[in-house]
């Protein structure tokens, strides 16, 4: 058998990652489209509604935070302070806050309350269906 070329194990390796890629991407979209098809929503569940205050909200896996601002209307933010990164800690007051250096955002729309952070949180999408929260 022929001693394979620099340049056929270079092709062979790209179109192996290629192929992973491919493979990654439909193992990743089936889901949600088969989700879609039941009439489900495809991103994970983070809370019950009832469980969200008014006036308030929760800190989910320290990864999102989901707020209920007033009565009936639900939010979603990243749990990362635009500071410097810190996960936030506490929810009080109207707003969420860093323990890391002090900022504070606003609960109905995580823009700055006070800083030193200048960015707001970044905001999720989020649907509601049957008292439970998912990541839209």
């Amino acid at each position: 058998m022929p001693t394979p070329t620099r340049r056929l194990m270079i092709f062979r390796g790209l179109a192996g990652g290629a192929a992973a890629a491919i493979a990654s991407a439909v193992a990743w979209v089936r889901p949600a489209e088969a989700a879609e098809e039941a009439g489900e929503t495809a991103g994970p569940v983070l809370a019950r509604t009832s469980s969200i205050p008014v006036g308030g909200g929760r800190i989910i896996n320290g990864r999102w935070v989901v707020t209920q601002p007033v009565k009936g209307t639900f939010r979603a933010f990243s749990a990362k302070c635009t500071h410097q990164g810190c996960a936030v800690a506490t929810i009080r007051g109207g707003t969420i806050n860093c323990p890391c250096h002090g900022s504070r955002f606003r609960i109905a729309d995580g823009s700055v309350a006070r800083g030193p952070a200048g960015r707001p949180l970044a905001r999720r999408k989020i649907k509601i269906s049957k008292g439970v929260i998912r990541l839209g």
